[in-house]
Formats: C-alpha cells, sequence, structure tokens
C-alpha cells in the first residue's frame, strides 16, 4: 500500500520562506512523477507544482511561478517544495500526490491524474 506523508507546514508572515517535505512509502518512488496541489478555505483544489520521475521536468502554476520551487531526492524517497515570497494567498492545506503510471513521459498537472495523496500539511501566512 502506498503511503505519502507531508511535512513542514506551520504558521509563517507574509515574504517568509518554508518547505515542506513528502516522504512516500510503498512502491518505487523514483518511478513516479510527484506533485503538490493545495486547497484553500472555499476553493477547490488547484495544482501548485509537479515534477517527472526523473527530476528533469519541472512545471508549476503561473500563481506560484518564480516563488516556488520542487525538487525530489529518490534516495530518501521524498519530494520536496520550497516555498519563497509566501503570501497570504497561499494559505492552504498543502497535499502532495504520487502518479499513476511508472515511468510515465507527460507531467500531468490535473488531480486526477494522481492515484495517490497524502493527507495534507497546513500552512498559514499571516501577521
Amino acid at each position: 500500500q502506498v503511503h505519502l506523508v507531508e511535512s513542514g507546514g506551520g504558521l509563517v508572515q507574509p515574504g517568509a520562506s518554508q518547505r515542506l517535505s513528502c516522504t512516500a512509502s510503498g512502491r518505487t518512488f523514483s518511478a513516479y512523477n510527484m506533485a503538490w496541489f493545495r486547497e484553500a478555505p472555499g476553493k477547490e483544489r488547484e495544482f501548485v507544482a509537479a515534477i517527472g520521475w526523473s527530476g528533469r521536468q519541472t512545471y508549476y502554476a503561473d500563481s506560484v511561478k518564480g516563488r516556488f520551487t520542487i525538487s525530489r531526492d529518490n534516495a530518501k524517497s521524498t519530494v520536496y517544495l520550497q516555498m519563497d515570497g509566501l503570501e497570504p494567498e497561499d494559505t492552504a492545506l498543502y497535499y502532495c500526490a504520487s502518479g499513476g503510471r511508472a515511468y510515465a513521459v507527460l507531467v500531468d498537472i490535473t488531480a486526477s491524474r494522481y492515484d495517490y495523496w497524502g493527507q495534507g500539511t497546513q500552512v498559514t501566512v499571516s501577521s
């Protein structure tokens, strides 16, 4: 069974940085694309960033491009989301997700394409 566990959330001030981690178990981490999504109160879950299984492909939502960086360490079965220049609008529950097909060429940004999800970690940006 695949498990994804996020960590690193918390309360930060606007302009601060924070790094989220997501550690996976239950299958060969290095074979699957990974992504981060977020869900703010009253809003639908939205795509944040995705990374291909090799780490060579990365994609970002326009709202976070230039501020957030997704990376992965396949040896540690962990994907990261480095968030810089945080804004109150970034406040949300952040989820990591693992792709459905091994060694997929295309990196999806649609939530329905991801089969496994963590329970989420709360990020609150407020002064």
